[in-house]
């Protein structure tokens, strides 16, 4: 299959496309390769999906409707797009909303405007998350739920882009599927998440921040079982809703979620050392807890996840010590 993969250079998009290659797909991916984090570490994702003869690496921005028109007219014959590239971070799109409303809204709109540019109809896959849930009480998040009341304005735009996108198939019977992530971690992660700075404070010997003393879980899931549903839903097109659009909205999630101080234990443990802790209230744009209903997951599209927390940060410490030289 030709597979066309926006955000290569991100975490998850640079393990779905590496996934891909390895199966003996085509990827064409795009990235802007911004500077959000460590440009490093995208550099260092890219070097290594470049080792494959199938990958097509295109830096552009797909904010930019022209070029992704152009570029999608250009792999025309791509037999499916996942748009994963976005502006990532709660806390920091309190700093920098425009960047925000650039890459996930108006980047959702030139990402489908140019799936019209394709030789024959796909099924649009995209990333939204599960920030969206926010203020909703109700666990586990189900996406049956209502969601009226994100509470940062990251979650904002991720369920704007989820309406864009039912929009679009009203409008041209575009279909799509998106995907609340939740919590992904994992080697190559992300180092703007909380998992990761753990690890370099506690590698440094310097203290840690945990907020609302510690009384926070979240459904931390493995960047494989996340890349396992995307896979599963490549090639499938949504049964049309109440209104008769082909759009679904699907978890990935790990189900089970974890009290943060247990995490930040099992870091320690696998970093071989503690660090000192210094409590402070909550966040703004934080939510207490995140917990997955992946019973539609499961059911359509085979998803189960596999890797336990235990199991999922050891492999990213190992990875981690190994990409820092932290003996």
């Amino acid at each position: 299959m030709k597979i066309i993969v926006t955000g290569t250079a991100g975490f998850v998009g640079f393990h779905l496309a590496e996934r891909l290659l390895e199966r003996g797909d085509t990827v064409i991916g795009i990235d802007v390769i911004n500077d959000y984090y460590e440009v490093t570490l995208k550099e260092a994702r890219q070097t290594r999906l470049a080792e494959y003869e199938r990958y097509h690496f295109l830096r552009a921005d797909v904010s930019d409707m022209a070029l992704m028109r152009s570029l999608f007219s250009e792999h025309s014959n791509a037999d499916a797009v996942v748009h994963l590239a976005a502006q990532a971070g709660v806390r920091y799109s309190i700093e920098n909303p425009e960047a925000y409303v650039t890459a996930n809204v108006l980047g959702q709109v030139a990402i489908l405007e140019a799936m019209r540019s394709l030789a024959r109809p796909v099924t649009l896959l995209y990333a939204s998350s599960s920030s969206v849930y926010g203020a909703n009480r109700e666990t586990p998040f189900s996406p049956e739920q209502v969601v009226t009341s994100p509470v940062s304005l990251y979650a904002a735009t991720k369920l704007a882009a989820e309406h864009i996108a039912e929009c679009y198939g009203h409008l041209y019977d575009l279909a799509s599927v998106g995907f609340r992530f939740f919590t992904v971690y994992g080697p190559y992660g992300r180092p703007d998440m909380a998992y990761y700075t753990f690890a370099k404070a506690i590698a440094a010997g310097k203290p840690i921040t945990v907020y609302n003393n510690g009384d926070m879980a979240r459904d931390f899931t493995y960047i494989s079982d996340v890349v396992d549903g995307l896979i599963a839903a490549i090639g499938r097109t949504p049964e049309r809703n109440q209104y008769g659009v082909r759009h679904k909205i699907y978890n990935l999630g790990n189900h089970r979620p974890t009290n943060l101080l247990h995490f930040i234990r099992i870091i320690e443990r696998e970093m071989g050392r503690t660090t000192d802790k210094h409590f402070a209230p909550m966040q703004k744009g934080d939510v207490l807890r995140t917990f997955a209903d992946i019973e539609d997951s499961r059911r359509d599209l085979g998803y189960e996840p596999r890797v336990p927390i235990e199991e999922g940060l050891a492999r990213f410490v190992s990875w981690f010590k190994t990409y820092h030289g932290v003996n």
